[in-house]
């Protein structure tokens, strides 16, 4: 057993994140629009394509996360969950320097991956809580 790691909440981050990633995907798929609008963009085929394109691929690691919690190793748990955790920053931090300027759906959007890489950080370095009992 790994001796840094709570395992078991790390899980719940991972399918929260596959979850909050999904919803994201769909709507970067069937209306890319939305995001245009949210993010003070202005609207043209190779933006809502670009969109397109990054939906689906955050709809494959959205189904990647969530097979790791059901049929991945605690090892394999705790390797997805520090790549999420960099993922998570860097999605936040590339958020920030999105070159429409920041308004209140970018810092919106910003949290949203500070406060999951904060999570998968706290996790990480907590004990595995089946060994603390």
């Amino acid at each position: 057993m790994h001796k840094r790691g709570d395992v078991q909440r790390l899980k719940g981050v991972l399918r929260l994140g596959a979850l909050v990633f999904g919803v994201s995907a769909a709507v970067l798929i069937a209306v890319p629009g939305i995001f245009v609008d949210l993010l003070g963009s202005e609207a043209s085929s190779s933006i809502s394509w670009s969109l397109q394109l990054s939906g689906v691929t955050v709809l494959i690691l959205a189904g990647l996360m969530f097979l790791v919690t059901g049929s991945g190793t605690d090892k394999t748990v705790l390797w997805a969950s520090r790549v999420m955790l960099v993922g998570a920053f860097s999605l936040g931090v590339v958020t920030l320097f999105i070159p429409t300027g920041v308004n209140l759906f970018v810092i919106f959007y910003a949290l949203i991956g500070f406060a999951f890489a904060a999570a998968y950080g706290v996790f990480l370095t907590r004990k595995n809580s089946e060994e603390s009992n």
